[in-house]
């Protein structure tokens, strides 16, 4: 069998001779040579067009994540912001309550009668000591959430203890106040005092269940403490008589008025003008008749004359 070769052009062509025994075997040496060239030339054609689509598939995988980063980035700066107001609220809670407990101070200093400078609640607690490391140093070390709840907390217990002492601190101020306590005069002198005492018209002896203070006529009786005016009216041998009832199981009485000047209902409080002085009913001369009673009990008031408010 003869085989003519075609080279380049103007080249002459050449002849290849096969004789009958090897056709078979010249044949599948070159078709395997052609499959060969075929398969390279289909990798070629697939990496120059496979190239670009496959960097395009990617190049767009790359955005989505880009896309989605930035959407989660977008939803931690609006979770930090609700965070930061949540926290300026809170703040702010917390000052009002430090302030209030402040005013708080104030009020029980004042009611406790504490020295001046002991508590100065318009300053800073004095504090120091020694610089150590504190968990509170590193805000990566602490949960700032939690902390705002223990002051919080911490806060409300000391409001809590405050509140308790100024209940206990005015309860006792009631019971200050409320207490007969000084004389019920502003001028004048004891004319005479409780127990037994001769009597200025019989001359015999009798008991006298008060106290009597002599002074001008128009002079002020007062009320030695707090209460509610009980009786404002005459009453036989007292005359015109003023009586206040304290609430804690005391009443005082004050007798012999030229006038009175308040009424039945009327609140009053220690060192108030209840009355004028005069010797309405029986009395001998201006003055006033002061009783004190106790649970329904006459007592004898020199006690309650000799102590302060």
């Amino acid at each position: 069998m003869n085989i003519i070769i075609v080279g380049k052009p103007g080249s002459a062509p050449r002849s290849l001779q096969l004789d009958g025994r090897r056709p078979l075997l010249v044949l599948a040496t070159a078709g395997i040579g052609l499959v060969a060239l075929l398969a390279g030339l289909g990798f070629v054609l697939g990496a120059t067009i496979g190239g670009p689509a496959l960097a395009r598939a990617e190049l767009a995988e790359a955005r989505m994540r880009l896309a989605a980063q930035t959407r989660e980035l977008g939803e931690a700066q609006q979770q930090v912001r609700r965070d930061m107001d949540a926290l300026a609220l809170r703040l702010g809670q917390l000052q009002a309550e430090a302030t209030r407990l402040n005013a708080l101070g104030q009020r029980l200093a004042r009611i406790g009668k504490l020295e001046d400078g002991e508590f100065d609640f318009t300053q800073k607690p004095a504090v120091g000591g020694p610089e150590r490391p504190s968990p509170l140093a590193s805000s990566r070390r602490i949960e700032v959430g939690t902390a705002l709840d223990e002051l919080e907390a911490q806060l409300a217990r000391q409001g809590d203890q405050l509140r308790m002492l100024e209940s206990v601190l005015f309860d006792r101020e009631v019971e200050r106040v409320l207490l007969p306590a000084g004389i019920p005069v502003r001028v004048g002198y004891m004319s005479s005092g409780f127990g037994s005492r001769t009597d200025p018209f019989t001359g015999r002896p009798e008991f006298h269940g008060g106290v009597d203070f002599a002074g001008p006529r128009g002079s002020e009786v007062l009320a030695v403490a707090g209460g509610v005016v009980s009786f404002s009216g005459t009453k036989p041998g007292y005359g015109r008589v003023v009586e206040i009832d304290h609430g804690n199981g005391y009443m005082t009485r004050y007798a012999h008025n030229d006038r009175n000047k308040v009424d039945v209902g009327d609140p009053v409080r220690p060192g108030d003008v209840i009355a004028a002085m005069g010797n309405s009913g029986r009395a001998s001369g201006v003055h006033v008749h002061f009783e004190v009673w106790q649970n329904g009990r006459l007592v004898n008031p020199s006690e309650y004359l000799a102590a302060i408010r």
